[in-house]
């Protein structure tokens, strides 16, 4: 008993008819009977009625249809394994991220897993992420991390909250705290001149519509830049900024804001209709190990999914 007989088998008793199961499994008529007469040797048994026009199964092909779907089930189910191992050392997957999360939490994360699994290549697109969600759900992405503030809803695509990820003002190490007080207000940012991202960033949005519920629209020193100009801008005395805390390094003052703060949910989005491959799904395991892992976030961040 073969294989490839139970598959032309399978492939009879579904379509009832050998030259249709000869085309569906794309092998000549007469190689395929003589296949199916090969397996009834083996089994001992006829598994169909041949009426002229009329066939159907025997008693003992109906016993053996289930047995055969499951061997082919299982045989399909080995085959994938073993594959998957293998394309874990020659795999690709293609994440998508926003800027911020480029500069902040990813590098670490990647380098681990660049290490684990150093034969996978590993493509970083960077945008928006209501462009990553499009991106992801035609099928240009295997992975994204976005942010909440403005996502639509997508019929193909889930989300894994990953952490909540504290919003903080920050300042040139040269210039006056923005506030005498440990902590700033939204309020205090009234007139205070402001670096400020391109229209369309998630981060713009956050810090815009935060002023906007106090009551006051903010000032900019400059605006236009992506994350890495914003910082420069900053360090550079040009303003004040509203970040991530995990994009800050020694090089700035950091602000936290008083309670309830600002801050921002960080997802991982997947389409849900697409088996991802093993390489995509590693990647997914080392990103939801390495942000639940709270005592290697940098400070200011809660995870929210455990390992």
């Amino acid at each position: 008993m073969q294989l490839h007989q139970l598959a032309y088998f399978v492939a009879v008793a579904d379509t009832r008819h050998f030259t249709r199961a000869a085309e569906r499994m794309r092998v000549a008529q007469p190689s395929l009977s003589q296949q199916v007469r090969a397996l009834e040797r083996d089994v001992g048994a006829e598994l169909f009625h041949r009426i002229r026009g009329n066939l159907s199964l025997t008693e003992a092909g109906e016993t053996l249809l289930p047995f055969a779907r499951r061997m082919l089930a299982e045989a399909e189910s080995a085959y994938q394994a073993v594959r998957e191992l293998d394309e874990l050392g020659r795999g690709r997957v293609r994440l998508g991220a926003t800027p911020s999360l480029c500069t902040g939490l990813l590098p670490a994360m990647l380098a681990g897993f660049r290490t684990a699994y150093p034969g996978i290549e590993l493509t970083v697109h960077e945008s928006g992420s209501r462009d990553l969600q499009t991106e992801l759900s035609e099928g240009a992405l295997d992975l994204a991390i976005i942010v909440d503030s403005r996502l639509r809803d997508e019929s193909r695509l889930s989300t894994l909250p990953l952490l909540i990820e504290e919003l903080v003002v920050i300042s040139a190490m040269d210039r006056p705290a923005p506030v005498r007080r440990a902590r700033v207000r939204i309020s205090d940012l009234r007139d205070r001149p402001l670096v400020m991202f391109r229209r369309g960033y998630d981060l713009r949005d956050a810090t815009v519509n935060a002023c906007r519920a106090e009551g006051f629209e903010p000032s900019f020193a400059i605006e236009g830049g992506e994350m890495d100009a914003v910082l420069e801008f900053v360090r550079a005395g040009m303003g004040i900024a509203v970040v991530p805390s995990t994009v800050v390094r020694d090089r700035f003052r950091v602000t936290r804001f008083a309670e309830p703060g600002l801050s921002r949910v960080v997802r991982l989005a997947y389409r849900q209709d697409v088996e991802p491959s093993r390489a995509a799904r590693a990647l997914r395991d080392a990103i939801t190990r390495h942000l639940a892992n709270a005592a290697a976030l940098p400070r200011g961040t809660q995870s929210l999914v455990r390992p």
